[in-house]
C-alpha cells in the first residue's frame, strides 16, 4: 500500500508539474502562446520578456507551488522519504517535459525551488545570492545556476551533519541535474558572451531569437 501510495503521489506530481502555466496565463490574458516567442520556454524568465512582469510573477508563484505541493502532501501523509523526493523530481520533470504541450516546457528553476523548499526549507536562504548575481550581472540564467549549486551544497552539508536525510540530498541532486541539463544552452552562451541579459525584451517572434534563454 505504501509503494502504491508513493507511485500515485509521483504520478500526480508529474501531472501537476506538467501544467504549463506560462502558456495558460499567456493565452488567457494576452492571447499569446508563449512557446512561439522569445526562447519558447514556458517559465518565468520567458514570461517576463514576452508577457510582462505581472503575468511572470503569477507564473513563478504557480510553478513554485506545483513543485512544493506534492512534497508537502507526501510528508504530511507520512510516505517514505524516497517517495517524497521522487514526487519533487517528478514535478520538475513534468514542468520541463510536459505531455500537455508535446514534451516541451520550462527550465525547472521555480518548480525545482518549490520542491527543494518542501524537502528542506533552509534552501530558501540562497535566494539573496540569486538576486545579487542577477542584479550584478543581469544574467538570470547565471543566478539560477549559482542558486542551484548553493542549494545543492547546503542540502549535502545538512545531510552530512545529520540535519536531514540523505534522501533529501539525493532528491535535490537529481533536481539540480535537471535544471543544469535544461540550461546547457545558456551555459554555452554564458561562456561565449552571447547570453541575453535581464531587461532585454524578447523580439516578437521566436524565429528571430532561436536558442536564446
Amino acid at each position: 500500500m505504501v509503494a502504491l501510495g508513493g507511485l500515485a503521489l509521483m504520478a500526480g506530481a508529474y501531472a501537476l508539474g506538467a501544467i504549463p502555466w506560462g502558456v495558460v496565463l499567456g493565452r488567457i490574458f494576452t492571447g499569446v502562446d508563449l512557446r512561439g516567442y522569445g526562447s519558447g520556454a514556458t517559465g518565468t524568465t520567458n514570461a517576463l520578456r514576452v508577457l510582462g512582469w505581472k503575468i511572470s510573477v503569477a507564473v513563478f508563484l504557480l510553478d513554485f507551488v506545483k513543485g512544493l505541493l506534492p512534497v508537502v502532501i507526501g510528508r504530511w501523509i507520512g510516505l517514505p522519504g524516497w517517495t517524497v523526493a521522487g514526487a519533487g523530481i517528478a514535478a520538475v520533470a513534468g514542468h520541463c517535459w510536459s505531455p500537455y504541450i508535446g514534451l516541451r516546457g520550462g527550465k525547472g528553476m521555480a518548480t525545482g525551488a518549490g520542491a527543494a523548499a518542501g524537502l528542506l526549507p533552509w534552501v530558501l536562504i540562497v535566494t539573496p545570492a540569486i538576486i545579487l548575481v542577477v542584479l550584478r550581472t543581469r544574467y538570470v540564467s547565471l543566478g539560477s545556476l549559482v542558486g542551484s549549486g548553493l542549494g545543492l551544497l547546503l542540502v549535502i552539508v545538512a545531510a552530512v551533519l545529520g540535519w536531514s536525510g540523505w534522501w533529501v540530498a539525493g532528491g535535490v541532486t537529481v533536481i539540480v541535474g535537471i535544471i543544469v541539463l535544461k540550461h546547457r544552452g545558456n551555459i554555452r552562451r554564458l561562456l561565449d558572451g552571447t547570453e541575453r541579459r535581464f531587461g532585454e525584451r524578447a523580439p516578437s517572434s521566436r524565429a528571430s531569437t532561436a536558442g536564446q534563454s
